[in-house]
């Protein structure tokens, strides 16, 4: 009996990277890529026409929707294809959010070509990959629950390292002042500190945030 191919749809802004990652699976038995897209709007309305099984995503394509909100709005379609996502970033800001949006797996750009192929198999069949990075990460978050930080926090906490005030903050966010006053207040506390540039160098140290 012949095996249906896996069918892939590579989601990347940057052409190099699609080409990159078209070059080492198309050479793996078994896995044809499909489709790309080069923005998330672009990954969702292609994956919306149900005929690839695994969507390659990105986390960061510049400006417009991220990765993480693609993934929430592809997975939560009807009979949906498995995201994988496959990004430079391994901070907990990048992989919570993908993570909780319904991705499968996540793994580097950095893996090697035969561990990436083997994510796509994985992911394909319903089961979660996970580069060791990723996976360090996620255990040393359970390990230390008092120090985890929401994914609101972590959100309210990375504008704050790119410098933005509490007013700045809640109005990139929708939230009022208040909230984002509150929030600061709670990631004080989970990381022993009193001051808004002592939590972001210790986000930093401990990887919560990206650096």
């Amino acid at each position: 009996m012949t095996v249906a191919p896996v069918r892939l749809l590579l989601a990347d802004d940057h052409p190099v990277v699609r080409a990159g990652l078209r070059a080492v699976l198309e050479t793996e038995p078994g896995l044809v890529v499909a489709a790309e897209a080069a923005t998330a709007e672009d990954a969702v309305a292609r994956a919306a026409v149900g005929d690839v099984d695994v969507v390659l995503m990105d986390l960061q394509f510049g400006k417009g929707m991220g990765g993480a909100e693609a993934t929430a709005l592809i997975t939560a379609g009807p009979a949906a294809p498995r995201v994988l996502i496959v990004t430079t970033y391994d901070s907990d800001a990048d992989i919570l959010p993908a993570i909780e949006a319904g991705a499968t797996g996540y793994v580097l750009k950095d893996a090697p070509p035969e561990d990436l192929a083997a994510a796509v198999r994985t992911a394909a069949d319903g089961r979660t990959t996970l580069s060791p990075t990723v996976a360090d990460r996620l255990m040393n978050r359970l390990r230390t629950p008092g120090t985890a930080l929401t994914r609101r926090e972590t959100e309210v906490l990375a504008l704050v390292a790119e410098g933005l005030s509490n007013q700045a903050v809640g109005d990139r966010l929708h939230l009022t002042e208040g909230t984002v006053k509150s929030h600061l207040a709670r990631v004080y506390a989970k990381l022993d500190v009193d001051s808004r540039t002592a939590a972001v160098a210790t986000a930093t140290d401990l990887g919560l945030i990206r650096r």
